[in-house]
């Protein structure tokens, strides 16, 4: 049966069986004979006298502090952790449908679209007591509203402060005061095998708690579909469900380690595997969209496979690696940061700030939470010698500076689905590359300049756009779209006058 991934946000009015599982293991623990003493036995027990005239010495002595009690974390953390609720505008085609027309044999559907509001749930969590949260980007997506309920029953509506789709991490903000809130803990500080509980509302069952352990770190599933998606998960076996996403993952402290995401399930629900952003990637994007409503992404500048045994049956022989271990240099982006500081294709890119390189996903966590013109020192090996370099870190558009927040993103500030420009089409038109636009969202440039679909770009802000890959190397705010129709071969310019 096919392995599904799920995005783990719900629709309300769902119902299903939640709970608390926790266990107790033995931590650091000495191994005691129990006495005969009544005192010292289990209470309850059956047989009592009998197992007392045997020396229960199978038994070792309950010394609480030495176990881990989750009821501290849970009583506290789910305070702070919200039901959320959207409201989505749902368009359907229009015009209805009327038996009489279909009679006559007149088509349907040529009115006015219909619409409809929909509704839709998640978690939150609260992360500063003046009304700050920290969802999932796929809980509020598309969201026309935000409503948030609180564990003691109190709802706010809340703002949208930004979010940040590679990541799926979103920000929200309600008017409110001396709430109860989260503190960060260290995700990198998490060890496999730790206890952690997850707390949201799975099928809208709000405040449930369940209880799991750290099972790995730093797993990639690639389910973010984005070219520069940040996945490094922390993996549990707490049970999570459609609900959950956007909810808390806290360590026995009762600190936020992660926010629940997704699932990877056979069968759309839980059956063993749930996956976290830690929190050291949601702390950064949290300061970035306070501070600048957009995320300071910066890249590395390389495209690198991980040296595993597969990279080794595949590639060792021709590339001359024997041993797993670092990230292989497939390429090098012109104008990026590598290229800049002197990294070249072949290299094997060792450790970044002395953290070793073992998978991709823990070198996209580690560039992932610095910003452009941010420093890291880099251990790479070329030719068998293993050299340092200081790299300078810069944004897609190859610049060191901090963006604001009208320098989106430039295929969502487009607002569309985009494809190649075949060799044939470009020696057709006569243009050396573009980019054809085969689809057109609302609020995008594309939609208020009112391009039609099939237009292919060959400039933006009279910057040169080849192929797709080209729109994420414009940093700046889009002023001018320029290109043809290939149908009639007009050419055409687009400005948006303010």
């Amino acid at each position: 049966m096919k392995k599904v991934i799920l995005i783990i946000a719900g629709a309300l009015g769902c119902a299903a069986v939640g709970g608390l599982g926790a266990a107790a293991v033995l931590k650091n623990a000495n191994p005691v004979v129990v006495s005969q003493d009544s005192s010292a036995m289990p209470e309850n027990s059956v047989g009592d006298s009998l197992n007392a005239s045997q020396g229960l010495n199978h038994f070792t002595s309950y010394a609480k502090e030495n176990y881990p009690d989750l009821t501290y974390a849970a009583e506290n953390a789910v305070k702070a952790v919200v039901n959320i609720e959207v409201a989505v505008t749902v368009r359907g085609q229009g015009g209805g449908f009327d038996p009489f027309l279909q009679f006559f044999g007149i088509p349907q559907g040529y009115g006015a679209p219909s619409t409809r509001e929909a509704k839709a749930g998640g978690s939150g969590v609260i992360i500063t007591e003046d009304g700050y949260m920290v969802t999932n980007n796929h809980v509020i997506e598309k969201a026309t509203k935000v409503k948030v309920k609180l564990n003691d029953g109190r709802t706010f509506d809340a703002e949208i402060v930004g979010a940040d789709p590679t990541t799926d991490v979103a920000l929200l903000k309600v008017d409110a005061k001396k709430l109860p809130f989260l503190r960060f803990g260290s995700s990198d500080a998490l060890r496999l095998g730790e206890w952690v509980l997850a707390i949201g509302s799975p099928f809208d069952l709000q405040s449930t708690i369940t209880a799991g352990i750290v099972s790995a770190k730093a797993r990639n599933l690639g389910a973010i579909p984005s070219q520069y998606s940040i996945e490094s998960f922390i993996q549990t076996d707490a049970a999570v469900n459609p609900g959950n996403s956007g909810g808390a993952l806290v360590n026995t402290a009762g600190e936020l380690v992660g926010i629940n995401t997704l699932i990877q399930s056979q069968t759309g629900s839980y059956i063993g595997y749930s996956f976290a952003v830690p929190s050291s990637i949601v702390q950064k994007v949290v300061v970035d969209l306070k501070e600048y409503g957009v995320v300071q992404r910066a890249l590395l500048g390389v495209q690198y496979q991980e040296i595993n045994n597969d990279f080794i049956e595949q590639f060792g022989k021709e590339l001359g690696i024997s041993e797993i271990g670092g990230a292989y240099v497939a390429e090098v982006t012109k104008g990026g940061s590598a290229e800049a500081a002197g990294i070249q294709k072949g290299d094997i890119i060792l450790s970044i700030d002395g953290v070793a390189i073992d998978s991709s996903a823990r070198l996209s966590e580690i560039i992932g939470k610095h910003r452009p013109n941010d420093k890291v020192k880099i251990s790479l090996k070329r030719e068998g010698k293993v050299k340092q370099i200081e790299v300078t870190l810069r944004n897609r558009a190859g610049k060191t500076e901090l963006i604001s927040k009208d320098d989106v993103v430039l295929a969502g500030a487009l607002g569309g689905d985009f494809a190649e420009v075949s060799a044939k089409m470009a020696k057709q038109l006569g243009i050396d590359g573009g980019v054809r636009v085969t689809a057109i969202k609302e609020g995008g440039f594309l939609a208020k300049a009112r391009v039609r679909p099939g237009f292919v770009i060959t400039h933006i802000n009279e910057k040169a756009i080849n192929e797709v890959a080209d729109l994420e190397k414009i940093g700046e705010k889009i002023t001018s779209v320029d290109g043809i129709y290939p149908s009639t071969g007009r050419v055409a310019s687009y400005s948006l006058v303010e």
